[in-house]
């Protein structure tokens, strides 16, 4: 029997890369997910996709991340419109949920699945430091717990 092509899904989400590491930013209308991309953007992120994200599973497991051919190196700055920068596909290896938030000094792991592949959850943490914690997980990874 041959092997199943994997379904690509259209999310509704913003994503960013450091390097080949992709981060997949979920959250309501609003919640700021452009806004999270652009300070990681900041901080040496590169846009993956603003508003849409294809999440394509591969056969080992992943999850390539990509953006819709009409929104390709476009984000959305409220108040002063589409900007136009540099982009790229990424591997998702993390997906931060805006619209709950971590309570929890230490927070136990979390788990979500996109597209049949289950990925780490970070739950918002309400801090200023919050694009610069992304960035030092994205860009070392997460000890115990």
């Amino acid at each position: 029997m041959a092997a199943r092509t994997p379904e690509p899904v259209n999310l509704h989400a913003s994503a960013v890369a450091f390097g080949s590491v992709g981060l997949v930013i979920l959250g309501a209308s609003g919640a700021g997910k452009s806004s999270l991309a652009l300070e990681l953007m900041a901080l040496g992120a590169t846009l993956v996709a603003d508003d849409r994200v294809i999440a394509t599973p591969d056969f080992e497991g992943g999850l390539r991340l990509s953006a819709p051919a009409p929104l390709e190196g476009l984000i959305e700055a409220r108040g002063v419109g589409l900007i136009r920068v540099a982009h790229c596909t990424a591997m998702a290896a993390w997906v931060v949920t805006l619209d709950e938030v971590e309570t929890e000094r230490l927070p136990e792991r979390h788990e979500t699945v996109i597209a049949d592949v289950t990925l780490p959850l970070i739950r918002k943490v309400e801090s200023p430091a919050f694009p610069a914690m992304l960035c030092a997980l994205m860009n070392g990874g997460r000890s115990a717990p």
